[in-house]
């Protein structure tokens, strides 16, 4: 399977070189690039700037974590070069909005077991700093895969349960399903990344909640005030037919996990809306 993906990414890698240099033989190159003076200045213009920086020790009140996956130097770097082709410029001379920010940093997310990362251990590593291994959620890398005996004791907060201790209102939103591998390690704990619905995990899982449950019963799930992505059918019975997409859920335990949540709320006096 790697494999696989190694070869359409260098494919991929091939084609977009090719595009690129078809497109800088068209560009228009800055003649002021062709002086010593125009890099010096350039040079000189970002020291005072740096050097000028004033510290801010103000508190947050607001913390918005912003994550494009799969963001590393090489992804960034060819997205640059893309918006500056676009304007007719060769490229590398551009800068994302994000790359002018004043304080920008690197940060190494690899899995502790594989060479090759996932987005379970990779996100464990930035949402709770602790790096894992390949497809562990919200856990230590001395879990056992799809050793459910073997997590309780090695888990690990994050930032979201850390904003939710200090007093902060909490949420996030997804393109993926809401108990993929990135967005549930805010909330789950897992020796599997696949363990999103009890009918994906093993007969001797007993011991341990499935993503969508954690997410629906414990801390800091239940306490999360905005929830927006897809995978609805995580949370519904087999039994049950989706009114909208009219597919059967994929629970095995009959329960309804949205109505649930829905009952848990009116009990707290907490007013609360499922919207599709």
């Amino acid at each position: 399977m790697h494999r696989v993906l190694i070869f359409k990414l260098i494919v991929e890698l091939v084609i977009l070189a090719s595009l690129t240099a078809n497109c800088s033989a068209k560009v228009f190159r800055d003649a002021r690039e062709e002086t010593a003076s125009y890099w010096n200045d350039a040079a000189q213009k970002t020291l005072s700037e740096t050097l000028n920086l004033r510290t801010n020790e103000n508190v947050a009140k607001n913390v918005v974590f912003f994550l494009g996956d799969g963001m590393g130097v090489t992804t960034v770097t060819t997205a640059r070069i893309l918006k500056g082709q676009r304007q007719g410029k060769p490229g590398e001379e551009q800068s994302l909005e994000f790359e002018k920010f004043p304080y920008v940093s690197l940060v190494k997310t690899y899995n502790v077991d594989k060479q090759v990362p996932d987005s379970a251990g990779t996100a464990t590593a930035y949402l709770c700093g602790v790096k894992t291994n390949y497809e562990m959620i919200g856990v230590t890398a001395k879990v056992i895969p799809n050793n459910c005996s073997s997590v309780a004791g090695q888990e690990v907060s994050s930032i979201l349960q850390w904003a939710q201790e200090a007093g902060k209102d909490t949420g996030f939103i997804t393109t993926t399903r809401i108990t993929h591998a990135s967005p549930s390690v805010l909330y789950a704990h897992s020796a599997n990344r696949n363990w999103e619905v009890d009918s994906k995990m093993p007969e001797n899982a007993t011991g341990c909640k499935d993503i969508a449950l954690q997410l629906i019963e414990d801390v800091p799930g239940k306490r999360i005030k905005l929830i927006m992505g897809g995978g609805r059918g995580y949370f519904t019975s087999e039994n049950e037919t989706d009114p909208i997409t009219h597919e059967k859920g994929l629970r095995k335990d009959g329960r309804n996990l949205p109505d649930e949540w829905m009952q848990h709320k009116k009990r707290e006096m907490r007013k609360s809306e499922i919207l599709y």
